[in-house]
């Protein structure tokens, strides 16, 4: 493999291809949108399995309905992204994907652990997650910068 170090990140040559950034940003905040409304229409089903079970155990199962958002969304997240393609359902209609600076693969721990720093950074900065973008190389975010992750086009 050929692999250079950047500021102390092993960076894989075809990451350093700048045409694999074009439109990233936008191709991003679109993906974001696509993927919260899978998430949104995947919890029908699920809100409707615990309403049947909150029934069931006299409404204790009702309990389920706070922490179920973030129990689908993490299925979803460990599902798509960190599966073979790399990518949710919304990058791949958007042709992004995820990718370590260090050329391994994403696992679905660490998909998961990019999405959990992703939602902490917008609970505490909101709008500035999106301003890091403006001014960081190859358009990474906060998040991203802290795990070695870079999002590129997946079609080039």
């Amino acid at each position: 493999m050929n692999a250079r170090v950047l500021d102390g990140e092993i960076i894989t040559s075809s990451l350093d291809d700048i045409r694999n950034y074009d439109g990233v940003r936008s191709r991003r905040i679109f993906a974001f949108c696509i993927d919260y409304l899978i998430v949104g229409l995947l919890l029908i089903p699920v809100a409707i399995v615990v309403f049947v079970l909150g029934v069931i155990t006299l409404g204790l199962g009702w309990m389920l309905f706070g922490v179920l958002f973030p129990l689908v969304a993490l299925c979803y997240i460990w599902s798509t992204l960190g599966g073979p393609n790399q990518a949710t359902v919304g990058m791949r209609v958007m042709g992004i994907r995820l990718a370590r600076l260090d050329g391994r693969t994403v696992d679905g721990l660490f998909a998961v652990l990019h999405s959990i720093l992703f939602w902490a950074a917008n609970a505490l900065l909101t709008p500035l997650v999106l301003l890091v973008t403006l001014f960081t190389d190859r358009k990474r975010a906060l998040h991203d910068l802290l795990l070695g992750t870079v999002v590129v086009r997946s079609d080039r």
